[in-house]
């Protein structure tokens, strides 16, 4: 087996300091996180023995030039570097320097770099596969019917991530009721798992990578799908096979597996179904992030809007409450709440996703409650 390359440790008289704030802050992340804060400290170090040699201890640190000259040469990077790439070092770099500033009692230090520093995270737009290309791509895996075209179908039709397909386990499809089958979908980016609806098309790909399984010459480790070497071999084969896929069909080579969730989500938004469970089908924890992958065109809108207008079945019923026929006592109490609890949900279901609406929700709840409990008394 070919060796990993390692980089000789980094001879700075700061390194040991920096190195025990990666340690500190590394405690719970996981082993490719606590690269990338190693990385990320190196490439600052090796900037500042290059640029200032005479800095030996932290308290020389400075956010000019030390701090600024390091963001300035990393945004002058050739080849640019990605903004997202950016924002992830500077994220991880004042993480380390509020630890240095704890622990070394050096308040300055967590000054170096500031919230300001760190770019917006660019919005990208919703890529998924057009109608033409997701069915001629479909039809060729469809057509190969090999291990890696097995799995793309699987990606196509659950909407997981490639690093999470190549985690399923072996018994990863359940039954969850009569006729009823689910994909379970482990610990993932995200840190959650989840259960995924499939069909009987779907129950059919794992049936044939189980097939694939049994017929690979490595041991069997409650895997679904065998690992090369590694995980990182086994998802470098899978986005080369699609790679070629598309080169040999005359689509874009440039059609990443990522597009096969986007393709996913907007596939099921279009079908009807609602965006909390679309969120809760792709493992998203905010509805931004959901935001991010499924593309409503105009069509969908005057769809939509259409459809509001013929069938408002979203509106709550108002009230028969009118200053004419005002009621006195416990019946006049009764109505003014249900025409306050009224305007309150109309308002709260104007309001986007987020703090507000939800105490809203919670405060509207009260009022039931309140209302039950006068409602016994008119009834004592």
């Amino acid at each position: 087996m070919k060796r990993r390359w390692r980089r000789p440790p980094l001879q700075h008289p700061l390194a040991p300091a920096f190195a025990h704030a990666v340690e500190s802050l590394s405690t719970a992340l996981s082993p490719s996180s606590t690269r990338h804060y190693s990385s990320t400290v190196r490439n600052f170090l090796v900037y500042l023995a290059a640029e200032y040699p005479e800095v030996t201890s932290l308290a020389q640190l400075r956010r000019d030039p030390h701090a600024l000259g390091w963001m300035s040469r990393m945004r002058a990077h050739i080849p640019p570097l990605a903004t997202a790439t950016c924002i992830a070092r500077l994220i991880v770099l004042r993480a380390v320097f509020n630890e240095l500033a704890w622990t070394s009692k050096l308040p300055e230090i967590a000054h170096l770099l500031r919230r300001e520093d760190i770019p917006r995270t660019p919005q990208g737009l919703p890529r998924p596969l057009t109608a033409e290309q997701d069915q001629l791509l479909q039809q060729e895996l469809l057509q190969r019917n090999d291990l890696c075209g097995n799995v793309f179908l699987l990606l196509r039709h659950t909407g997981m991530r490639i690093s999470e397909c190549a985690d399923l386990s072996y018994d990863c499809l359940r039954s969850t009721g009569p006729a009823q089958w689910a994909i379970h979908v482990p610990l993932g980016k995200l840190k959650t798992e989840r259960m995924v609806p499939v069909d009987a098309f779907v129950c059919e790909l794992v049936q044939r990578l189980r097939f694939f399984r049994s017929l690979d010459p490595l041991p069997a480790d409650g895997k679904l799908l065998a690992w090369p070497a590694t995980k990182v071999a086994l998802l470098a084969r899978l986005r080369d096979y699609l790679h070629l896929v598309c080169y040999s069909v005359g689509l874009p080579t440039d059609i990443v597996p990522h597009q096969m969730r986007h393709t996913y989500g907007t596939e099921m938004l279009r079908a009807g179904m609602g965006f909390a469970a679309v969120m809760k089908l792709l493992g998203h924890t905010s509805p931004r992030m959901t935001m991010r992958y499924i593309d409503v065109t105009l069509t969908d809108l005057q769809r939509e809007f259409e459809l509001a207008r013929s069938k408002p079945r979203h509106l709550a019923p108002k009230p028969k409450t009118s200053s004419a026929s005002a009621r006195s006592g416990l019946d006049g109490l009764i109505d003014s709440l249900l025409a306050t609890q009224h305007v309150m949900e109309m308002f709260r279901r104007s309001l986007p996703i987020g703090n507000e609406r939800s105490r809203l929700d919670r405060l509207s709840n009260r009022l039931t409650k309140i209302l039950a409990e006068i409602r016994k008394l008119h009834t004592d």
